[in-house]
């Protein structure tokens, strides 16, 4: 697509999602190199335009071609779920969950069909889709079942790092699960493994010859067994064999200088071992220009990280900053769409 088209989630209706989404399309409207359109319940942005106090009409779309209609609108292609009856702010509800479903399953087939270049979601709540009936953890396993893949990887991405035109990647060998559950999951073959998925999303998303970190568990790297011998039985030999397969991987980095130096534009990626690992560095550098890319899946998927904030739903108070920078990640990675899909597709 000459002018990339995203479609954007509201995530669960009652949460702040309509709010985030209403004011960063009406932060983008009127720039013609790209095309943002809502997904959801028409009702569910109105409410949400409301809240936030954005000055913007919003306009009802049959399909994702429609031509822009420049600065002050906010386009919407409602699925027609909840109607005018839209759940109070903040609460747990079925019907919004059903909601948030039948957007990424509009979203997820538009972009299947080359509709869109990709999707943007907001946040949903787990709860609610599971009241819905949904039997998915949340976005993610979503995603793999809609694409047909079973198994995805997160790439954080810190967009607004301190060397020009850098931006750190970070990976994750373990996701949603215990700290004692990951530290069982840590073994040579999935951190292997990881190092690989690493190292394939980084050429996927344009670096030609990529710079991979893997960092250390345990304090100081462990100390040579002092502090826990992780590195010694898993990690190192990870890292030893892909080197020796040729791949431009260091490690293990202890954890407390690893990211910095990622940050300062000494590796393209880091590969962390569990959640908070990851997290941790890259929302306290910058909460509002860290964004969350799902890699594995045929089309292109950014999203908030965060979650739907239901006790400020409702009253304005929500910071699009996130939002809108997922969305404008989008738009820097719609290029990559067709390698995407060639290295994901099944």
């Amino acid at each position: 697509m000459t002018r990339p088209v995203l479609a954007l989630t509201l995530g669960d209706p009652v949460g702040i999602g309509p709010e985030i989404t209403a004011r960063t399309l009406a932060e983008v409207a009127g720039q013609g190199t790209h095309h943002g359109v809502a997904v959801g319940d028409a009702e569910a942005l109105r409410r949400g335009v409301r809240a936030a106090g954005v000055d913007a009409e919003v306009r009802e779309v049959s399909g994702f071609d429609a031509e822009p209609a420049g600065e002050g609108v906010i386009d919407i292609l409602d699925t027609g779920v909840l109607g005018t009856d839209v759940p109070e702010w903040g609460t747990v509800d079925a019907r919004a969950g059903r909601a948030a479903v039948a957007a990424i399953e509009v979203a997820t087939r538009a972009a299947m069909d080359g509709q869109v270049s990709g999707i943007v979601t907001g946040p949903i709540n787990k709860e609610a889709i599971w009241k819905a009936g949904s039997q998915h953890l949340g976005h993610t396993e979503m995603l793999g079942e809609l694409t047909g893949v079973t198994r995805q990887d997160t790439m954080f991405v810190v967009r607004n790092t301190a060397a020009a035109g850098h931006h750190l990647r970070i990976f994750f060998t373990t996701r949603h699960v215990s700290l004692r559950r990951a530290l069982d999951q840590i073994t040579q073959e999935s951190v292997g493994r990881s190092i690989r998925e690493a190292l394939t999303a980084l050429r996927v998303f344009g670096t030609e010859a990529p710079r991979l970190a893997v960092a250390a568990v345990n304090p100081h790297g462990g100390e040579n067994g002092a502090f826990g011998d992780e590195e010694i039985v898993h990690i190192t030999p990870a890292c030893e064999q892909a080197r020796a397969d040729g791949l431009d991987v260091t490690g293990p980095v202890p954890a407390d200088s690893v990211f910095h130096q990622g940050l300062t534009g000494r590796y393209d990626g880091v590969l962390s071992h569990y959640h908070d690992q990851g997290h941790i560095p890259a929302k306290t550098y910058d909460f509002d220009g860290t964004i969350s890319v799902t890699v594995g899946l045929p089309i292109l998927r950014t999203s908030v990280d965060h979650g739907t904030a239901f006790d400020i739903a409702g009253t304005g108070r929500a910071h699009h900053g996130t939002m809108l920078s997922a969305y404008l990640a989008g738009v820097d990675y719609s290029p990559y769409a067709p390698k995407i899909r060639e290295t994901y597709g099944s």
